[in-house]
């Protein structure tokens, strides 16, 4: 508005000084005045237009940096990270994991009592199977509890990268993939936390049922020897016949 005040006068100004010799020109300050004004006008509201169109355009290169995609994928070495604990598990030998099984072998080697019709062979022999079963099951504790360690320097690895990654993050998607890819990191190690106390947690379940069934076993023992049984009686033996 300043500008227009500014420009009127100076049209004004230049209408009523002019020379004497040029009194036969004819001038109309009015509409000189109008017309300059319009002309401003026109001019400002181009102005307007052109700073309009440049805060679309970096608009629009704000909503392309946001829907840039980021360039870094960890996908692959988390799920083979997570795929060595998953090896392990299946390897696992003894008492198995699925629960069908695991149900069935706890009740055939595990009972909770001895009938007297039990053979010492196969009270036996169940002892050995249970011995077996925690020794394996130890192993892959302690299978598990290594492997764990050696995920660490992975996992150190991919946090690092993604760290960076972030940080360096031009636009939201790049950050909110970041941040996705951080949580699935969070997400492998509870997993494998999860699949190291199921091997501990087995073992230590085992043993104790081991020690349990070593008093049925015992028992069962002690009530084959001290029940009375039928008393022998001699048959005569005929080596050369009636």
């Amino acid at each position: 508005m300043k500008k227009l005040s500014i420009v009127a006068s100076i049209c004004l100004l230049a209408a009523f000084t002019l020379p004497v010799r040029a009194q036969w020109v004819v001038i109309d300050p009015a509409n000189l005045l109008q017309t300059t004004i319009t002309a401003l006008r026109s001019l400002q509201q181009i102005e307007n237009q052109i700073q309009q169109l440049a805060n679309e355009a970096q608009m629009l290169e704000n909503d392309a940096k946001n829907l840039k995609s980021l360039n870094f994928s960890s996908l692959s070495q988390l799920q083979a990270t997570l795929a060595t604990t998953n090896q392990l598990l299946a390897q696992a030998q003894g008492v198995s994991f699925t629960l069908a099984r695991a149900q069935q072998q706890f009740a055939q080697f595990y009972p909770a009592s001895y009938g007297r019709s039990m053979s010492q062979t196969q009270m036996a022999s169940d002892a050995l199977q249970r011995l077996t079963n925690s020794q394996n099951a130890l192993q892959s504790s302690i299978s598990m509890q290594a492997q764990s360690a050696q995920n660490v320097s992975s996992d150190q690895s991919v946090l690092t990268s993604l760290v960076s990654q972030s940080q360096s993050a031009g636009g939201a998607l790049q950050v909110t993939q970041a941040t996705n890819q951080l949580l699935a990191l969070q997400v492998r190690q509870a997993m494998q936390d999860q699949q190291l106390r199921v091997t501990q947690d087995r073992a230590t379940a085992l043993e104790q049922a081991r020690a349990v069934a070593a008093e049925a076993r015992a028992r069962a023992v002690r009530l084959q020897f001290t029940t009375p049984g039928v008393n022998y009686t001699p048959q005569p033996v005929h080596f050369y016949g009636p």
